[in-house]
């Protein structure tokens, strides 16, 4: 008589580690992208480490100190709805998520403040005053919008990626079984933070 014996969970748990496998992939190419456009930045400013510093001084230091500590908050919030949730707290988990979310509207509405401050001074590409500055400004100008406008869309699809996720716990799809997308979301959110430590003092702490 044969008997078929079959582990519990056994298809869930390699679906997982797929899972888990194919974020680790996708953040890896996400690093090689920003490195890239870190290496062109250090490139640029070895060659124009005057133009850098006095372009630097247009930034608001404090702003970004005050997104460096949002963003930091919020990888610990994030950090703990995985827990909660691994423990058998969706309503913690659901909680912590949606101050994870509220973390990355406040980073925006800051960026979004500190943007307009650079428009009012003719400091976008294109404009008047832009356009009369010296090579070096120019180019840490260019750098600076491109590289925090990127940033910045990666921190409004790890928002949205973070409310797919609290939907999928409240309908149970995501739960302490079944937490890799959950986790995931906080891998994104981690690599998110991760960059923003490198911007901040590349941009705003030449001096």
């Amino acid at each position: 008589m044969n008997h078929h014996f079959t582990l519990p969970n056994s298809g869930h748990n390699y679906d997982a580690k797929a899972s888990k496998m194919g974020m680790w992939l996708f953040l890896y190419t996400e690093l090689i992208l920003f490195g890239g456009l870190f290496l062109v930045y250090m490139v640029y400013r070895s060659l124009n480490q005057d133009a850098f510093l006095l372009a630097s001084f247009n930034l608001n230091v404090w702003m970004g100190t005050a997104n460096t500590i949002v963003l930091l908050t919020s990888s610990m919030t994030v950090a703990m709805a995985i827990s909660a949730l691994q423990k058998g707290d969706p309503k913690k988990s659901i909680f912590l998520l949606w101050m994870t979310i509220l973390a990355a509207l406040v980073f925006l509405v800051v960026k979004y403040f500190e943007w307009s401050a650079k428009f009012e001074h003719g400091l976008f590409p294109g404009m008047d005053h832009f356009n009369q500055l010296p090579n070096g400004e120019k180019l840490y100008f260019n750098l600076y919008f491109f590289m925090t406008g990127l940033h910045g869309l990666h921190v409004i699809v790890g928002g949205i990626f973070i409310v797919i996720v609290v939907f999928k716990i409240k309908s149970g799809k995501v739960n302490k079984d079944r937490y890799q997308l959950l986790e995931n979301s906080g891998l994104y959110w981690h690599l998110v933070d991760l960059i923003w430590i490198y911007l901040f003092p590349l941009f705003y702490l030449i001096h």
